[in-house]
């Protein structure tokens, strides 16, 4: 899946902020603005973005 759709999933499901969430994420409140926009995460980034959506999603008990 799409780093952007997965993310944009996770946002609606959990009801986080785009800025809430790329602070948290990646240190970065513009993060998911900038991917809506047509940034291009590098592979590091989309592990990290990724591991910070599975383990919310295990805390919110859902799986990805």
């Amino acid at each position: 899946m799409h780093l952007l759709r997965r993310i944009e999933i996770y946002l609606r499901r959990s009801g986080t902020p785009a800025t809430r969430f790329g602070r948290e994420a990646v240190r970065d409140p513009r993060f998911v603005l900038d991917l809506r926009n047509g940034r291009e995460p590098g592979p590091e980034m989309e592990r990290r973005v990724c591991a910070y959506i599975e383990a919310n999603q295990v805390r919110m008990g859902e799986r990805a």
